[in-house]
């Protein structure tokens, strides 16, 4: 069997992020300080630490079958290359940001203006989009510091909390799109290679669902459980067991993390009692 070559960011947040989504899918990796490259124990995977700018062109090459990079530099760098799955971290936005001072209308107000940003391409695809001309200074880091030196009068870079446009006297005007870590695959990709990569993604997709999901028991009287079942998105149905006492019944199933207080609250007003949620760590459909 082939080994799967799979890319990641070699520092910072996204890498940590990476490896730990993998290490939940069930991939053992021995990855040392300042290692390079590391292999997988348990399954057919080498990980390759690279520069994130670089990655896209690494699956463009096909040096790499698949990497888990931000969006962004996909849509800057990305060329034809697939993105098979989102993976909901790392979450940003590529944003137009001016000058607090700035009387900022409508994109119309940079017409002629220089631009600084690490995303020329996309700062073009979009300026171009709504018909107006601008000075692309690019730089490779440090943007937000551009019109505070007289570099540009405006930035298009990542905004994540907003924290570092407020310390440089700058605000977010226009978002051009939002951004994630996804899982994306080279137009290379061998069909032997393309059969690994459909085991990860189906392993990574049970981690997904997991983590946006919740397990929920209850106690619910018998002639409630009806009521009960109409409110919970369940798989495929309640699991209901039979409790020591007459009448009453546990009732299973899972729940949104992000809508189960809102769940819950309508669970009680049904009959519900003694509702317990759970973590779920792999959830295979």
């Amino acid at each position: 069997m082939s080994t799967l070559k799979i890319a990641i960011q070699k520092s910072g947040r996204l890498n940590e992020d990476s490896i730990q989504i993998l290490k939940d899918a069930g991939i053992s990796i021995d990855n040392g300080i300042d290692q390079l490259k590391a292999e997988a124990s348990n399954f057919p995977l080498e990980v390759l630490y690279l520069r994130n700018s670089d990655i896209p062109q690494y699956l463009i090459d096909g040096v790499v079958d698949i990497a888990i990079v931000g969006d962004n530099l996909l849509v800057e760098k990305g060329g034809n290359i697939e993105v098979i799955q989102k993976l909901g971290f790392s979450k940003c936005k590529v944003s137009v940001a001016v000058p607090k001072a700035f009387d900022y209308k409508s994109v119309k107000d940079l017409d002629g203006m220089r631009i600084a940003t690490s995303y020329p391409k996309t700062v073009l695809d979009f300026f171009n989009s709504k018909g107006v001309t601008v000075d692309i200074h690019q730089i490779s880091g440090s943007v937000e510091i551009a019109p505070n030196i007289g570099l540009a009068d405006a930035i298009v870079d990542i905004v994540s909390s907003g924290s570092t446009l407020f310390k440089n006297n700058l605000k977010e005007v226009e978002v051009i799109f939002k951004s994630e870590a996804v899982l994306a695959v080279s137009p290379k990709v061998s069909p032997e290679s393309q059969k690994i990569i459909d085991t990860l993604k189906f392993r990574i997709e049970s981690v997904l669902r997991a983590r946006k999901s919740k397990y929920i028991l209850m106690n619910v009287p018998n002639d409630k459980i009806e009521a009960v079942g109409k409110i919970l998105p369940v798989l495929r149905s309640l699991t209901v067991l039979p409790l020591a006492q007459e009448g009453w019944s546990s009732v299973h199933s899972v729940i949104d993390k992000d809508t189960f207080w809102d769940v819950i609250d309508q669970l009680k007003e049904a009959g519900a009692e003694g509702i317990l949620i759970c973590p779920i760590e792999k959830m295979v459909l």
